[in-house]
């Protein structure tokens, strides 16, 4: 019997299993010699990679809206505005965020975890990750760890980005980890409005290409009695000189299991190209 089969059987086994993991990271990360980005700095770099922003309050299902508003309190204690990615950095999620405590000002939240939507402290950080990782895919910042939601939770309200180009993250060993291969510096920018979660990534020079996001092979399917979501995210390159199309690579395939009810499985689903 595997520990995933116990953690099933009882909370306990589960608790284990997860503090065995993150004991795991914590050593693994001692020995590894990873350069974690540290150094924060007012703004001043002045080359735009990519700016995004998402809604902050959002229908999510029946959920009850109050925890929305405890995601907004969460999302504004982790302190990433400004950081640095210098040559041969890695950004990590976790070791800038640390854990999310009751000490630190967090408070109850949506998680989403073993397959099902949960509360817990610090819960709505996710919407952070997704913003940040959205971000990187249209950098040359390379996304050395990103986990995604292994169900769809929630229908498609004012949803902007195609469906599963998120990043799950759970503390401290399901991460979202970005490394910079490049000569230049790159600095994340991160604040809130009275409705939107804010993003940008600059860096200190012009980079001579940039990066398109392209949905492709979108479908719901029924397999036995459960619904499912499928989908691929393309990234296209293009030389900025030119304009033309260096080259284009698959960034993501989802599959995800569908936890709303669907009226019906259509073919396909809502395009987001472009």
């Amino acid at each position: 019997m595997t520990s995933l089969t116990l953690s099933r059987l009882h909370p306990l086994f589960y608790h284990l299993r997860v503090s065995q993991k993150r004991i795991g990271r914590m050593l693994s990360d001692r020995v590894s010699g990873v350069r974690f980005a540290r150094q924060q700095q007012a703004p001043s770099f002045s080359f735009t990679c990519k700016k995004h922003q998402s809604l902050l309050r959002r229908k999510l299902g029946s959920s009850d809206p109050q925890l929305q508003e405890n995601k907004i309190i969460n999302l504004r204690i982790p302190s990433i505005d400004g950081l640095l990615i210098r040559p041969g950095e890695t950004f990590s999620f976790w070791n800038r965020v640390g854990k999310t405590t009751k000490e630190k000002g967090y408070v109850e939240g949506l998680l989403l975890s073993q397959g099902e939507v949960r509360t817990g402290v610090g819960g709505g950080l996710c919407q952070l990750a997704n913003l940040l990782f959205w971000m990187a895919l249209h950098t040359p910042l390379e996304i050395v760890e990103r986990h995604h939601h292994q169900f769809d939770p929630f229908p498609d309200d004012q949803r902007v980005l195609p469906f599963g180009s998120g990043a799950s993250v759970f503390y401290n060993y399901v991460d979202l980890r970005l490394y910079n291969p490049t000569k230049q510096t790159f600095q994340l920018r991160v604040n809130l409005t009275d409705k939107h979660l804010k993003g940008a990534i600059y860096t200190d020079r012009e980079w001579p290409l940039s990066y398109h996001l392209e949905e492709r092979n979108h479908k719901f399917m029924r397999r036995g009695r459960k619904n499912y979501r499928r989908n691929e995210i393309w990234r296209l390159v293009i030389d900025k000189t030119t304009g033309k199309r260096t080259r284009e690579e698959l960034a993501i395939r989802n599959f995800s299991e569908v936890k709303y009810t669907l009226e019906e499985v259509p073919p396909t689903g809502p395009d987001y190209s472009g």
